[in-house]
Order: structure tokens, then sequence, then C-alpha cells
């Protein structure tokens, strides 16, 4: 009874548009493009055909209406004789999320989910948005999917959870490390294509806190599944069976050769450079890897040159500044590797105590400006090195300059809302911060962040 009051009053607002502005069926049709047999059978046959989502977005358009029009109605024509239609449904609930009507989704949803066998119904409306690059419309789909899912090991539920996971990385290293901890439950439930994505993506968060213990551990595990996957294309590749291409974000050699990287990294933060190297070894040279096409090779080429990149960076860590030269030589012919090697050599430098000031004015013009940064691992490279930076004129009696470059450094915590760096931050600025000129300075910088909640303009200290 309640689901005919519904068509009935859908249909019935129609015919007072209609009448408002005097429009017969065959005026509609010709308004419309709407092809008049159609028309009538949807608003006059008894019983009506059914009013799709097209249809009514259409002529809330002839009749000057708002989109969405009725939509708070149409619930009715997706549940005939209680039972769901999905070529309704879907469409529907698609459009709902495109026009944020959200609290329409979840009343439908509520009905939807009656029967628990309908939940597959949202999945698929959360891949298509997603598919359509509508990533925060699919997330709020993905939500009503884990919160219903009885089955945590159904691959509907853990790719729902990785999609969350994925929708919730952004610039915030706390949120970062928050989303990335609820995920390590379910990422080694999915099949092994997403899985490789996810590993890349829990490494990477993981390198921006520098855990580097965690890096280690994932960066292990991805370098095993890309390496058992390599082999299993390997085989498939000459079986009889047909042959099915990996359906990952990346090319399969950037799994393979970042879980070496990355172990690399953890490796050398860690101060185990004679092991470190057998990592940056491995990667250096990918030309064997079977399936490289052009974009594999592109991958192979830059693998190759993060490699030369990081065989120098051992070298500075070990406190050998005679490469320094060389290192910079390299740098200007390669600028892609710049921000990464001059933390590196920023770090080393400090250390080690050796002069890289010719370095500093020959690159640092060239590194992207502190508010501009939005990927995370390039903020927190930014990061790291402008608290090196500071450190290293702090120690070489610049000091004007050294507290210039912890507030850079301290703009970029507060940006990351990476807490443990913001500390970092303001710890070493009372410990060297002694003028009272430089200690007012610092202090209304504090004060804006806290009372005004804003971000302070970075420095410009080149």
């Amino acid at each position: 009874m309640e689901q005919s009051a519904a068509i009935r009053c859908l249909r019935f607002e129609i015919h007072e548009q209609m009448k408002k502005y005097d429009y017969s069926l065959t005026k509609l049709s010709k308004l419309t493009g709407i092809h008049l047999g159609y028309l009538s059978e949807t608003l006059n046959r008894r019983p009506p055909r059914p009013i799709s989502i097209n249809l009514l977005d259409t002529l809330a358009e002839a009749f000057h209406q708002p989109p969405g029009w009725l939509y708070e109605l149409y619930p009715g024509e997706c549940f005939p004789d209680e039972k769901v239609s999905r070529p309704r449904m879907i469409p529907f609930l698609m459009r709902c999320a495109e026009l944020g009507r959200f609290e329409l989704i979840a009343s439908t949803a509520s009905k939807l989910l009656e029967n628990p066998k309908n939940i597959q119904i949202l999945f698929y409306v959360a891949e298509q948005l997603f598919e359509k690059g509508q990533e925060s419309e699919s997330a709020h789909f993905y939500r009503l999917v884990v919160e219903n899912e009885r089955d945590s090991f159904h691959d509907r539920f853990t790719i729902s959870q990785y999609r969350l996971f994925r929708a919730s990385l952004g610039t915030n290293a706390e949120e970062n490390k928050e989303a990335a901890v609820r995920f390590e439950l379910y990422y080694n439930r999915l099949t092994e294509d997403f899985q490789l994505d996810a590993l890349l993506q829990i490494t990477n968060v993981y390198y921006t806190l520098e855990n580097w213990k965690k890096v280690e551990k994932h960066a292990d595990e991805l370098r095993e599944l890309a390496g058992k996957v390599y082999e299993d294309q390997l085989r498939k590749r000459f079986s009889t069976k047909p042959f099915e291409p990996l359906k990952t974000e990346r090319h399969l050699v950037v799994y393979y050769g970042q879980g070496f990287l990355m172990k690399g990294i953890a490796l050398t933060m860690q101060e185990q450079y004679e092991e470190a190297k057998k990592f940056v070894l491995e990667y250096s040279d990918l030309g064997w890897f079977e399936f490289l096409d052009e974009v594999g090779k592109k991958e192979v080429e830059k693998f190759r040159l993060y490699g030369k990149a990081n065989l120098y960076n051992l070298e500075l860590k070990r406190g050998n500044a005679s490469i320094l030269s060389e290192y910079v030589n390299f740098l200007e012919k390669n600028p892609s590797q710049l921000l990464p090697s001059i933390l590196n050599i920023m770090e080393s430098a400090n250390r080690h105590n050796f002069p890289i000031d010719s370095v500093l004015e020959r690159f640092c013009k060239q590194l992207p400006p502190s508010c501009s940064a939005s990927i995370p691992v390039f903020e927190t490279q930014l990061l790291y090195f402008w608290r090196e930076k500071a450190i290293y004129n702090l120690k070489n009696g610049r000091r004007s300059c050294g507290i210039k470059d912890l507030l850079t450094a301290l703009y970029l915590a507060e940006k990351m809302q990476y807490s443990s760096g913001l500390r970092k931050m303001i710890l070493l600025m009372l410990y060297e911060v002694d003028s009272t000129n430089e200690q007012q300075e610092i202090q209304k910088v504090l004060e804006e962040m806290r009372s005004e909640n804003k971000l302070y303009p970075p420095f410009s200290t080149i």
C-alpha cells in the first residue's frame, strides 16, 4: 500500500507540473525528445511503466526544477512488489551520490539491506563510482559495505577496506598513520593484485613517519609477493590456458623494485650500510625483468637512477665526502633525483661535519616551494630537508638563517599535522633560541597557530 501510494504521488507531482505549464503529453514529448507512446505508458497506463531516473531528470529540466527533483519519492519505483529492481536502483543511487543526497542513500540502503544479499548492489555502485573517478562519493558506499558485510573475508569486504584506506590518505601524517594501522588487519586477505598496491601504499606511509622497522617489514612482504607473482606470470605465459594480465595500478616491475628500494632505505636509516648496498645493487639493474613494455622500460630506468643516487648516498653516509663533486655532476644531469638526494647530502654533512655551502647555493633554488608540495612523500622529504638545513646553519654559526629554516620546517610539520615532527621542531627551537628577538618571533608564530589555526607562511631563506 505504501509503495503504490509513493508511485501515485510521484506521478501526481508530474501531472501537477504539466497542468502548471499547460503541457499536453504531445507538447512534453516534443520538449523532452521522449517518444509520446513511452511517456503515455509511463504516466497514464495502469499499471504504469516504471520511470527511469534519466526520465525523471529530463522531466525536471522541462519543468524548470532543480537536479534531484522528486528523488525522495523515487525509491517506490525501485521496489516493485517488494523486490529490488537493479536497473533502476543502481542509476538512482549513483545519481544520489553525484548530487550529495546521502540522507536519501541512507534511507534507501536501509530498506535495501532488509535482504542481506542486496549488499552486492551497494558494492557494485561503489566500484562504478570509483571507476569514474568519484572516489569521495564511492567511499560512502564502501563504508556501508564494511558496516553491513557479515563475512570479513569476502572480497567485497576486503576491497572496500582497501578503497577506504586509499581514500583516507592525504597530507595529514597522523591520519595516514591511523588509516594504515586500521588497514593492516585486512591487507593480507586481498587478492594478489590488490595486495601489491596495498603493500606499496602502507610502506610509503611508514616511510613518511620514519618508522623504519615497519618499512622494512612491509618492504620484505612486497618484495616476496612481487617475486611470487612474477614467477606465476612466467608459468602462465607458457601455459596452454588463456593468459590474463595483472590488474594492478603500476607495472609489476615497480612493486618488485620498490620492495628492494624501501628495504635499502630502511637499512640505510638504521646505519646498516653494507647490508643496504646489496639491495641497492638489486634494483639498480632490472633490465632482465620479463614483460617489459615501454612503461616497464621507463620504470627500470628510474630504478637505475635511484640506484646510482643511493650508492652515492651510502658513500656519504659513511663520511666519504670525496665523491661529492661527482654526485653534484650526477644531479645536474638528473634533476628528478634532486629532492631526496640533497636531503641525504644534508644529513651526511651534519653527521660528518663536511661543508656543502656551494652545493646549497647551486641547488636550493631548484627545490619546490614549501607551500606547494601535496604528495606525502615529497612533503616529508621537504620537512626533513629544512630541518637538516636548519641544523647545518646553526652548527656553522648562521643563527638567523637557522631559525628561519626551523620555522619553515615547523610550517611543514604543522601543514602535515605531523605531531611527533612538530614536537621535534619546537624542542629544537627552544634549545637553540636565546635572544629576545628570536624568542618573540617564534612566540608570535606559535600564538598564530594556536589561536587562529592558521598556517604560518614559510620564510624565503634561499
